[in-house]
């Protein structure tokens, strides 16, 4: 016997008071809806609906029947929500690839995704080499700058400034610079990428332009650049998102704000196949969320008196 035969047909039946209106619900002919409820009762080997020119009306076995199917078919809705639910819940392995300079602004949305599903597991791979994704597997790639035409769907995230920083113990002893051109006599910490040591921008009428500064100390990690500038070594140009917590937390300040500039633009780079992944989604989605806003306004040089002589 099958056990689901006519099952449906019978309780669109019963729920509907006749042949014709389960047909119709059911979206099939009143013939093979009579004929499968008769199955189900020589199945069974009762009656479960009697029947009349104008009526039909439960027998006592049927209602018993019926509220049996009323269970079993809720219990069979609530288990496909359940797995289809589980499917549409982010899971399994997500595999970013990032700048290591984005790392400490991803990190707070990692910890935000682990906590909220638990059956999510996130790799972040920071390196500055543009990996290929589909050899890698690779579910997101953030990438800084212009982008090369290609299958992969990019999704922008925000255009980062260019801000100038410092300790306020470093201005305190060397002064305040308050054009590009001051920075001649400080000490100017330059961030290298890919073997290159990265220029210098400020802003100049309507746009940018690189402008050559003196330096002595170079680094290729931004949070050694960061953590050099709070250490009052020198003076640094970075992106705004790199210094936001530590301006905040008033450990630097940011000085020739009139010349910050535009930065390179952001973006989240995904494989079209895997654009719509429950995973990638809801980190695309946190990802603008954090990364997402404007950077921080220009902010005024600090007030710190510039040394004696």
């Amino acid at each position: 016997m099958d056990l689901f035969s006519g099952v449906l047909p019978f309780v669109c039946v019963a729920e509907a008071g006749g042949f014709r209106a389960a047909a119709a619900r059911l979206g099939i002919t009143a013939a093979a809806v009579s004929k499968s409820v008769a199955r189900l009762e020589a199945e069974l080997g009762v009656v479960l609906l009697e029947r009349t020119s104008r009526h039909v009306a439960l027998t006592p076995e049927g209602a018993v029947f019926l509220e049996r199917c009323r269970a079993a078919i809720a219990q069979l809705k609530a288990g496909r929500e359940q797995v289809a639910g589980a499917q549409r819940e982010p899971h399994g392995t997500l595999r970013v690839t990032l700048p290591p300079v984005l790392g400490r602004s991803v990190l707070p949305v990692v910890a935000r995704l682990s906590a909220r599903y638990p059956r999510l597991a996130i790799r972040l791979i920071a390196t500055n080499r543009l990996l290929p994704l589909a050899q890698e597997e690779i579910d997101v790639a953030l990438r800084m700058g212009s982008l090369e035409s290609s299958s992969l769907v990019a999704r922008a995230l925000r255009t980062p400034r260019w801000i100038t920083v410092a300790a306020p113990a470093y201005l305190a002893s060397r002064g305040v610079p308050t054009s590009p051109a001051d920075l001649a006599r400080h000490e100017c910490i330059k961030f290298v990428l890919r073997g290159k040591v990265v220029d210098w921008r400020f802003r100049a009428g309507d746009g940018g332009v690189d402008v050559a500064t003196p330096s002595r100390i170079v680094l290729d990690q931004g949070d050694l650049l960061m953590d050099a500038v709070v250490q009052a070594i020198g003076v640094a140009q970075v992106l705004d998102f790199m210094a936001a917590p530590l301006l905040e937390a008033g450990l630097i300040v940011e000085v020739l704000a009139p010349f910050a500039t535009e930065g390179p633009p952001l973006h989240a780079l995904t494989p079209a196949r895997r654009a719509s992944v429950p995973r990638v989604r809801v980190f695309l989605e946190a990802l603008g969320d954090a990364l997402g806003r404007g950077g921080h306004g220009p902010r005024s040089s600090p007030k710190i008196r510039a040394p004696a002589g």
